[in-house]
């Protein structure tokens, strides 16, 4: 075989290599567009009047879902407050076939009581939901939120002066509690307006 032959098949196997990567990269990006569409699901919780709801009693509404936390110093009252103008900003038609909703990653802070102290500050219709630690761990998994507690160095552990990690995604459900999409961290109330509203003009 000649070494012009040789760099020949070469060259086409590295074509064809390429060409499988870019494919496979392809379907890991699909695989995890799709995987979106398990965001959401079952929930039991309790409101900040006291109520037992589950996502039952939100069918028929646009629901506008943010997890976080009252003790939270900076990101979670930046995220409700871009919700709450969003919402505002909105048409008025729009705004009210949708459910602002926000959902405590720290139950064990989060009582009822500071939950009603806390929401009514974004928009007069929001939604706090907290519950048991079980009951908001699960809700969490079901839209595949990351939380953790952060103890600060020489505190013990049961301390109540904590931090918790945790995503920052604002998600958009539809009528049946099903997945749009997500607006990440630092969204302008201006593009969120404007997404949910184009969303619910597409869907009805």
């Amino acid at each position: 075989m000649s070494k012009k032959t040789l760099l020949a098949i070469l060259a086409i196997a590295l074509v064809l290599g390429i060409g499988l990567t870019y494919r496979l990269m392809m379907m890991g990006t699909e695989t995890q567009s799709s995987g979106a569409g398990s965001i959401g699901g079952p929930f039991e919780l309790v409101t900040q009047n006291g109520d037992t709801v589950t996502e039952k009693d939100f069918a028929g509404k646009y629901m506008l879902v943010y997890f976080g936390y009252t003790f939270c110093p900076d990101v979670c009252p930046t995220e409700l407050q871009v919700m709450g103008t969003a919402l505002d900003i909105m048409p008025e038609d729009i705004a009210k076939e949708v459910t602002p909703i926000f959902i405590s990653v720290d139950p064990e802070r989060d009582t009822i009581g500071a939950m009603g102290a806390y929401v009514p500050h974004f928009h007069e219709r929001m939604v706090g939901l907290t519950g048991t630690v079980a009951q908001t761990s699960a809700a969490a998994k079901a839209y595949r939120v990351y939380y953790a507690k952060s103890i600060p160095d020489g505190e013990p552990e049961d301390t109540d002066s904590y931090l918790m990690d945790h995503s920052s995604f604002v998600y958009l459900m539809d009528r049946d509690g099903a997945f749009i999409r997500h607006f990440n961290y630092g969204t302008p109330p201006e593009d969120m307006a404007k997404g949910v509203t184009e969303a619910v003009e597409k869907r009805g």
